[in-house]
């Protein structure tokens, strides 16, 4: 990965652009390779031969991962000071001429446009936004009845279609979490985005990311998982992997944490989602950690409205070619990047023209893409790597899945005239419903092709077995 020609050119380790530029300096060396280093856990036993997990209903997962948002703080007004406070380079940036507020209208009017066109993301919500003032406390420069109603517009007309993550706690100064106060140093070292989570323990990370989400508990915004700031966390992605599992599990008792960290804008290295530190998977108490990928950089404007890269860095207009055909030509899920400010961009909204006609292409291109939530990707990808299958000598196949999986879609040898597959959970028996084809399956269907059967169900949590052949 090579750092994308940026203007005005951006500092080396603002939000994702450090990936790109520390990736390719550091991934020789020991000191990476150990820092990248993370433990799968247990995965179940090698599956039959031709039995094959599908993607849900044999489709394309897309998703949108906005950062950088929270209530009515325009964040990056506000952070940039505190920016060129510990590094010369934030200088360049005109942040006195940007609003104070993105205002609910401006999120009421994309939140419409997400619905109307089956849109789905993840939506972050800073807990304490460039230490301006913390959600569940003051906010100076809005009453409490204006951050009250502007909580309720994230949980009535976000939070259907979009998880909602704290991005760490304030996105600039680390808080110390004993006194609620930012350390008084003011440098690197104590900055989210930079220095301050290099080889923090997992007790140490778990500590300050359940600070970040029990303020957003506290606000009625429940979360499945988090989002890392520019840097953090990337000295320290074994650390963060746990610490995500343990204060997502602790502060909103979350059955399968996940967090975003990275992204691969280019190049054919997998974006699918990884599985990691899974353990007690034939237990009541399943755990694991999944990290999301994005495969796309911030193309529409940025953190800093910066001129957009464009739509076709997305797709092309002829609809041939531009980074989401590539990663969609894969089957792998297709998830975008932006930052909340680039969408806004001071009221001029350039970075939201563009998803409008990045989404109008996709659509016009595809028929089988799927919009999901980062969590429901995370689920699937956790039962899909997770779930013990095995084959019976009568054809049976038999399932121990850790979590429940809606849509869940298995690929299996065709056998010479089969039954409808059916459903055996304990003593309930659930028959499928043929359909034509792959675009037509949902759960509880079944289709044939010379080869294989592809069969969609809602997978239970527990024990199942699928029965291709009338039972002896």
């Amino acid at each position: 990965m090579q750092p994308r020609p940026m203007t005005p050119p951006l500092p080396p380790t603002t939000r994702r652009q450090w990936l790109n530029t520390a990736a390719g300096a550091l991934a020789s060396s020991v000191l990476a390779r150990q820092a990248f280093s993370q433990d799968l856990g247990a995965r179940p036993p090698e599956r039959p031969a031709g039995t094959t997990v599908l993607n849900p209903r044999g489709r394309v997962p897309v998703s949108i991962i906005i950062d950088d948002s929270t209530c009515l703080v325009n964040l990056n007004k506000f952070a940039v000071p505190q920016f060129a406070a510990v590094s010369d380079r934030y200088g360049i940036y005109n942040w006195r001429s940007w609003p104070d507020e993105i205002p609910d209208d401006f999120v009421r009017k994309f939140a419409d446009w997400a619905g109307e066109n089956g849109v789905k993301g993840k939506y972050s919500i800073v807990p304490y936004p460039a230490c301006v003032g913390r959600l569940d406390g003051e906010l100076p420069g809005w009453t409490h009845r204006e951050v009250a109603a502007s909580i309720r517009v994230v949980q009535e007309r976000i939070m259907p279609n979009w998880d909602i993550h704290p991005e760490m706690v304030t996105h600039t100064r680390v808080i110390n979490t004993k006194t609620g106060h930012p350390y008084p140093e003011r440098s690197m070292k104590f900055m989210e985005n930079w220095d301050w989570s290099v080889n923090r323990s997992v007790d140490e990370l778990t500590d300050y990311l359940s600070y970040a989400l029990t303020i957003l508990k506290n606000v009625g915004l429940p979360c499945e998982g988090v989002t890392t700031p520019g840097g953090f966390g990337s000295r320290a992605r074994p650390q963060l992997a746990q610490a995500t599992l343990e204060s997502c599990r602790s502060v909103f008792n979350a059955e399968i944490p996940h967090y975003f960290r990275d992204l691969h804008a280019e190049g054919t290295e997998s974006v699918a989602p990884k599985v990691y530190y899974a353990s007690g998977l034939g237990t009541e108490d399943p755990r694991c950690s999944v990290s999301i990928l994005g495969c796309t950089g911030d193309w529409t404007g940025g953190w800093n409205n910066t001129p957009p890269e464009g739509v076709d860095k997305f797709i092309t207009a002829d609809l041939q070619s531009g980074r989401l055909v590539d990663v969609i030509g894969r089957a792998e899920p297709a998830i975008m990047v932006c930052h909340w400010t680039g969408i806004h961009w001071n009221g001029q909204e350039l970075g939201f023209k563009i998803f409008q006609e990045v989404v109008r292409r996709l659509h016009q291109r595809y028929d089988h893409l799927v919009w999901m939530k980062l969590s429901e990707i995370a689920r699937y990808w956790a039962a899909k790597e997770l779930t013990t299958i095995t084959t019976a000598a009568d054809g049976a196949i038999h399932l121990e899945a850790p979590y429940h999986c809606p849509q869940f879609t298995l690929q299996v040898p065709a056998v010479q005239a089969p039954a409808a597959p059916r459903h055996v959970m304990g003593d309930k028996i659930v028959p499928f419903k043929e359909v034509a084809g792959p675009l037509d399956l949902q759960s509880g269907t079944w289709t044939a092709a010379a080869a294989h059967l592809t069969v969609c169900f809602d997978l239970p949590k527990g024990r199942s077995t699928l029965r291709l052949l009338p039972h002896p």
